[in-house]
């Protein structure tokens, strides 16, 4: 079986999976932008004017843009395995990456801040377990006091069945938003195979053992959640 990176090298670095990365997660991801919009008003609550936020998994630039434009005095971070996916987020952003610092690497090449606040979106589902500890302790070294923490990713229950049930779901739906079937079941097996998916009540669990307080469930669409938490 493939590592968790050489699924992230062939997802990440494949001209065309990179051409094609904006449209994915709104075919693949129910309530998309919306998610996005919820994510916003979050770090909003806590980051004042000229705020800096840390985005960990910043290639294609899609968050980094939503957040830019509904804050114009703010300033990013971004942190990205991929040379192809940053060079996205440059084209992504267009004149509003004079706000953005965009760094090669995973979060250990992270500036150490500290940051006013961070996320983390669809991403923490590429590492396994003890990378995940890992980025999350990385993450918290670099907040603020009470500086908020948003990750979104894959998550639903494995035991009894759920894991195929959930998997099955999500074929379903990305089939419905019009993929094609043959794809949606290749997409199954692809995050089955490659893709660590904890039970909702671990990552949550995760999350608090990192040190973050105030771990609240803010999204639930289909097979992801997302969690605000507070350093």
């Amino acid at each position: 079986m493939a590592s968790n990176d050489d699924f992230l090298k062939a997802a990440f670095h494949d001209p065309h999976a990179v051409a094609n990365y904006a449209d994915s997660p709104r075919l693949a991801f129910p309530g998309f932008t919306d998610m996005q919009r919820m994510a916003t008003l979050l770090l909003a609550e806590r980051v004042g004017a000229d705020g800096r936020v840390l985005v960990v998994g910043a290639g294609g630039g899609l968050e980094l843009k939503v957040f830019a434009e509904a804050e114009t005095s703010w300033t990013f971070d971004g942190v990205d395995p991929s040379p192809s996916m940053l060079q996205l987020a440059t084209q992504t952003l267009g004149p509003l990456g004079s706000r953005v610092s965009l760094h090669e690497g995973k979060i250990d090449v992270a500036p150490s801040g500290p940051f006013d606040a961070a996320t983390c979106i669809l991403t923490m589902h590429f590492a396994d377990i003890e990378e995940r500890k890992q980025m999350l302790a990385a993450v918290r070294q670099r907040l603020k006091p009470n500086a908020p923490f948003i990750t979104v990713h894959l998550s639903f229950p494995q035991s009894d069945g759920a894991r195929s049930r959930w998997l099955s779901r999500y074929a379903s739906y990305v089939t419905s938003s019009g993929v094609e079937p043959e794809k949606a079941v290749k997409a199954r097996e692809a995050i089955d195979s490659h893709l660590t998916i904890l039970d909702p009540e671990q990552d949550e669990s995760l999350l608090h053992e990192a040190g973050f307080s105030g771990v609240s469930l803010f999204y639930a669409g289909f097979a992801f959640r997302g969690w605000v938490s507070y350093a």
